[in-house]
């Protein structure tokens, strides 16, 4: 069996974009004619030319050869053209590759991809969502308000926004009410945002008590110093963890954080490979580990991140700011480790994530409920992938691209 075909779809993702502007997918397809998915988590270029460098890499190193030869090429990916050390974009590239290798080793074999990492030991994934903004039921009239308040600035909405996630059996919420990130952070946070932040988790542990936890997402934007000083503004509503306190380029200083609060510090979506992960781990900056299964390497690479972190005491929390079939990676991994946390969820992967498969995640009272069905257990509806292309120049994510006014 030997890889013979490759395609690229970048997918444009429908008002209100959860999960981000556009999804970056890819498809495998065997000399005997058997396909796999993948999907890259790549934010740093144009997705159109991440499509092509995709495309090169799957001609370099996986057309003409078995898929089932994961480290071969994983090697031979991460060293291409002399560089041997963790780069975000190929290994996102790399990680949508591989991901499709496996979806095809197990559609081969007729099991799942948990089966083949170790076997199934969790029957039930616990989920957690973002609170998001509301959509198309706000009145006309409310609109412009909305634009200025949101539930990521005022307590009352995030409050209402997480009993209805708690309602509908979500037992952890995630949001990031932490103030502005920009590219030249990290910096001190303003006592502004401290209270605000702080009276925004105050006023989601009074709706929801003790029936969710807590997660408290920063996007890397403070100082130690400065994400210290947010620790212990919401310590006294004991969130369940403090997320990416300080950019991920220093785990050490992530480590100072660690060892000044009691809100376990979580981190991981801008990592990638057992390598940069082993540096978080060797410094003990962090409780809880974040893979994103379509930028850390792929599914063995983060399989052996999670085997690293068991031996530490330290659990995995597999990241989903993306498109469904990362999602379903993360589910196969997450199924197959004993130390999994928790799994992210974009909303109930409902709405576009569901049409974009023909069979949806199944998840259920705040759960997702494995695939049996061999591969990813999920299947990209191209037919719905072409009908939404991205034809934008915007990127995934983005910082602010001036500092914080004085």
């Amino acid at each position: 069996m030997k890889i013979s075909d490759v395609k690229t779809f970048v997918t444009g993702n429908p008002p209100p974009m959860s999960g981000g502007r556009y999804f970056l997918f890819v498809r495998l397809t065997t000399d005997g004619g058997v396909s796999g998915y993948g999907e890259a988590y790549a934010a740093s270029f144009d997705p159109h030319l991440t499509a092509r460098l995709i495309e090169d890499v799957a001609e370099r190193y996986l057309i003409g050869h078995d898929p089932h030869d994961i480290e071969t090429f994983w090697r031979r990916a991460y060293s291409s053209g002399f560089s041997q050390r963790p780069d975000p974009t190929m290994m996102a590239c790399v990680s949508a590759l591989e991901m499709a290798c496996w979806d095809i080793i197990g559609k081969e074999a007729g099991q799942p991809v948990h089966k083949l990492l170790g076997g199934r030991v969790h029957e039930r994934l616990r989920t957690y969502t973002y609170l998001y903004p509301a959509t198309g039921n706000v009145d006309p009239e409310e609109a412009a308000e909305h634009a200025s308040r949101n539930v990521y600035n005022d307590p009352d909405l995030a409050a209402q926004a997480a009993r209805q996630c708690v309602d509908q059996g979500f037992t952890a919420i995630k949001f990031d009410p932490a103030g502005p990130y920009t590219a030249f952070d990290g910096h001190q946070p303003r006592l502004a945002d401290i209270e605000l932040a702080a009276s925004m988790v105050g006023a989601v542990r009074e709706a929801v008590g003790s029936r969710a936890d807590i997660l408290f997402g920063t996007h890397g934007q403070f100082t130690p110093a400065g994400a210290i000083r947010m620790a212990r503004a919401i310590e006294p509503y004991d969130p369940l963890w403090f997320e990416e306190p300080v950019p991920p380029d220093a785990p050490a200083a992530m480590a100072e954080v660690a060892r000044a609060t009691s809100v376990p510090i979580a981190t991981g979506e801008r990592l990638t490979t057992k390598y940069e992960f082993a540096q978080v781990i060797s410094h003990k900056a962090a409780a809880i580990l974040q893979p994103n299964l379509g930028r850390s390497g792929g599914l063995l690479e983060t399989r052996k991140i999670a085997a690293m972190a068991e031996a530490h005491h330290i659990q995995i929390a597999p990241h989903c700011y993306c498109g469904p079939l990362v999602a379903a990676a993360n589910i196969q991994l997450a199924a197959s480790i004993p130390n999994f946390l928790i799994l992210e969820a974009i909303r109930t992967f409902d709405g576009f994530h569901a049409d974009l498969l023909k069979t949806p995640i199944h998840w259920e009272d705040g759960h997702v409920i494995p695939s049996s069905e061999p591969g990813l257990g999920v299947e990209l509806d191209e037919a719905v992938a072409e009908a939404h292309p991205y034809s934008g120049r915007a990127l995934h994510l983005e910082m602010a691209a001036d500092p914080i006014a004085p």
